[in-house]
C-alpha cells in the first residue's frame, strides 16, 4: 500500500526548524512546479522572505528513495530529458562550489534531500548574502531554475559536488 503525503504537509513540517515565530517567512515572494524528467510531478519551492533573509523550502513527492544534491542554477529553462537548458549552478560571486570547500560557497549550493520511502522529502534553506542582491540574481532576465540531482551533493567537488544527472526541475516565478 502506498501512502501519499500532502506536499502542504511536508513545507509545514520543513518550516518548523524556525526556532521562534519571529524567524517564520512573512512574504512569499516566488514558486516553483518541480517536474521529472518524463513530466509527472515532483513537488514544489517556495520563496519567502522574513525581513531581509531569503528562505527556500521545497517539498517533493515521486522521487526515487536516497539523498540527492539540490541546486540552484542560473538559466530559468527545464527542457527535458537531461534539465541541461538550466545551466550551470547560479554563482554570481563566481565562487567554487560547496559549503566544505575552503574556496566555496556560492548562492547555487543547497543542503542535499533526502528522499523517504514513500519518495517524498523537504528541505529549508536560508540563502547567502544581501536580500536585495539575492533577488536580482535570483529573478534576472533569463531567471533561475532548482534542480535535484540523482545523487547526493559531496559539499566540494567543483562545479557541482559530484551530484550526478538531474532528475527534476522547476522554475522559479515570482508570486
Amino acid at each position: 500500500m502506498t501512502r501519499k503525503i500532502p506536499l502542504l504537509t511536508l513545507l509545514i513540517v520543513s518550516l518548523t526548524g524556525c526556532t521562534t515565530l519571529g524567524e517564520l517567512p512573512r512574504t512569499q515572494l516566488a514558486t516553483a512546479q518541480l517536474h521529472q524528467a518524463n513530466g509527472a510531478p515532483a513537488g514544489t519551492a517556495v520563496l519567502a522572505a522574513s525581513g531581509e533573509r531569503l528562505i527556500l523550502s521545497m517539498a517533493v513527492v515521486g522521487l526515487p528513495e536516497g539523498v540527492r544534491g539540490t541546486h540552484l542554477h542560473i538559466t530559468g529553462r527545464c527542457d527535458g530529458p537531461n534539465f541541461a537548458s538550466a545551466g550551470g549552478h547560479l554563482n554570481p560571486g563566481m565562487r567554487q562550489h560547496g559549503t566544505h570547500n575552503p574556496a566555496g560557497s556560492h548562492l547555487g549550493d543547497l543542503p542535499n534531500l533526502t528522499v523517504d520511502s514513500y519518495g517524498a522529502g523537504a528541505i529549508t534553506a536560508v540563502l547567502p548574502g544581501p536580500r536585495g542582491e539575492v533577488e536580482a540574481a535570483l529573478f534576472d532576465g533569463d531567471g533561475t531554475a532548482i534542480v535535484i540531482h540523482a545523487t547526493a551533493d559531496d559539499y566540494r567537488t567543483d562545479p557541482s559536488g559530484n551530484s550526478g544527472p538531474r532528475i527534476a526541475c522547476g522554475i522559479l516565478t515570482r508570486s
